[in-house]
């Protein structure tokens, strides 16, 4: 039997303050879940009003942990973990560039599970608020600039433009965006926000940083209260 594309996020953890005027997505990371996540995300939570908050759970079971999930292979594309150990950020991107089959891939089950989201709420794209740790953040920045339908805000945690070569050809959108990071990171390395910044600025989204110092590859307190901020502020402007 064939499934639909929109049935393949049947897992979602959700948080709804007063009647939602926004709806938040936040994607978790690689060798991660939804319910691991969504521990952390408290001081996210607690200062958004009018808001519906998804965290939804990657319908791929993790390569390397099975009690873990994934948005896409990273081994498919990196199969020995290369990009955290070349000296230069020119290697590291050149893997990262490699990903884009494995960000289509999630484009083609995330999209319908946002629109579904939307729908229920009765909000468009321009209302939604499109966050991602890590890998979730490498999605969520593809998905943002992919969508020929702009959304309200953009905020990337510890994350990077994966598929760059392709997304700077073919992108539709440029939403304003935030992107998080701990200047400790050995993981995606610090440098990723530098790259990051410079290219969405290309492509004419505006950009703000938000460095942490000593700051390793995870979500912290400080970045979630700078993520809500930002939030906050865009949803007021409009």
């Amino acid at each position: 039997m064939q499934h639909k594309i929109t049935d393949m996020i049947s897992e979602e953890i959700v948080h709804i303050r007063e009647i939602p005027k926004k709806l938040v997505v936040f994607l978790h990371g690689y060798i991660d879940s939804a319910p691991s996540l969504d521990k952390k995300l408290t001081p996210l939570y607690e200062r958004l009003n009018d808001v519906a908050v998804h965290v939804p759970q990657a319908p791929v079971v993790c390569e390397i942990h099975e009690c873990k999930r994934q948005w896409y292979s990273m081994h498919r594309f990196d199969p020995d973990d290369s990009r955290k150990f070349v000296p230069t950020m020119e290697e590291c991107v050149s893997y990262y560039n490699r990903m884009t089959l494995g960000l289509q891939n999630a484009y083609g089950y995330i999209v319908p599970y946002v629109e579904n989201a939307l729908t229920e709420y009765g909000l468009t794209w321009k209302d939604l608020y499109l966050c991602g740790f890590s890998q979730g953040a490498m999605v969520a920045i593809y998905i943002a600039l992919m969508h020929p339908e702009q959304i309200g805000g953009l905020v990337s945690f510890s994350g990077i433009l994966a598929g760059g070569n392709y997304v700077m050809k073919h992108a539709r959108s440029h939403p304003e965006t935030l992107l998080i990071h701990g200047n400790a990171d050995n993981l995606v390395r610090f440098e990723a926000l530098e790259y990051t910044k410079n290219h969405l600025e290309q492509l004419g989204c505006k950009v703000s940083t938000f460095e942490i110092e000593g700051g390793q590859h995870m979500v912290t307190q400080e970045g979630l209260q700078a993520a809500a901020d930002f939030i906050c502020r865009l949803s007021r402007s409009k």
